[in-house]
């Protein structure tokens, strides 16, 4: 996998995307709000989503008075294959992950974004 630099929801953090059809993740993200580093893995499995229940068009049906979740539209359960995703929230952890998969690990400075010192500082 190849670490780069990405957006997530408008902050500056990091990604692990892959770079061989052998990755068994799909791709990994920073979330630098809440500090968690969310793997997305190949495997996937079976989960149920409420979704909108669609007219003939293929619009959504509407409702008179707005659900208790605030919804406009009636919904439906549905079975969906989903990507399994893991969720890492040790930074040590993070750390060694980006280390056994990053191919790029000791040219880019992921350290910024898990608050430890990063090799500029380390430098100085």
């Amino acid at each position: 996998m190849m670490l780069v630099q990405a957006t997530w929801q408008e902050k500056q953090t990091f990604r692990m995307i892959p770079i061989a059809d052998s990755c068994p993740y799909v791709e990994c993200i920073f979330d630098p709000e809440t500090k968690v580093f969310v793997i997305i893995s190949k495997q996937t499995k079976q989960s149920l989503h409420m979704l909108p229940k669609l007219d003939d068009n293929g619009d959504p049906m509407q409702i008179k008075t707005p659900r208790p979740n605030g919804r406009t539209f009636r919904e439906e359960r549905h079975k969906i294959e989903v990507f399994q995703e893991f969720y890492v929230e040790d930074k040590s952890a993070v750390e060694e992950l980006i280390k056994l998969f990053a191919v790029n690990v000791k040219k880019f400075d992921y350290k910024q974004f898990l608050g430890l010192p990063s090799k500029e500082a380390a430098s100085e």
